[in-house]
């Protein structure tokens, strides 16, 4: 066996205790997200902007026991009630 396929196994179990630790993260459209949120009293959202090549904004939210993420090129519009917690960075395994 290879280095390179010792790394690649390895890189592998690692997505895979991720996902474990994690649990089912659901992508959706940014426009489901936010249909999404307008159902909620009080959205607990965390977002994250990265930049490279182009910047993007990633969101997370918890929504009846399941994580839903989502990106967009253009910052969300969040109502006043949504509390965001601001992250350095999301980061979503496989």
């Amino acid at each position: 066996m290879t280095n390179g396929a010792v790394a690649g196994g390895a890189a592998a179990a690692a997505v895979a205790q991720a996902i474990k630790a994690s649990g089912a993260i659901v992508n959706v459209e940014s426009t489901d997200f936010m249909t999404m949120l307008n159902k909620m009293d009080n959205p607990l959202v965390v977002c994250s902007e990265s930049k490279f090549i182009s910047t993007k904004y990633h969101y997370l939210t918890a929504y009846k026991g399941l994580i839903f993420y989502t990106k967009s090129v253009n910052p969300l519009t969040l109502r006043p009630s949504a509390e965001l917690i601001q992250a350095k960075k999301i980061w979503i395994p496989g």
